[in-house]
């Protein structure tokens, strides 16, 4: 490990939680860059979840929904 890197992860021991949760997401990304393989957190499993359990009830959004949601961000 470089020698400034070190010391900047040194630093990170005082920083707000928030901040080294944000820093922790990066060097995930890095990571999954490097490896190939992602390991989703906590949050991003449950909203995995909520979405399956969503289509095993059927639920869906209607055509006119994705038509508005496409609209919206400019696809359509």
């Amino acid at each position: 490990m470089s020698l400034g890197l070190k010391e900047l992860l040194e630093k990170t021991a005082s920083w707000p939680e928030e901040d080294q949760a944000e820093l922790a997401e990066a060097a995930a990304e890095i990571e999954a860059r490097r490896t190939g393989r992602y390991v989703m957190t906590d949050a991003e499993r449950a909203a995995v979840d909520n979405g399956l359990q969503q289509v095993r009830r059927g639920e869906f959004a209607s055509d006119i929904e994705m038509q508005s949601f496409w609209k919206r961000f400019g696809v359509a």
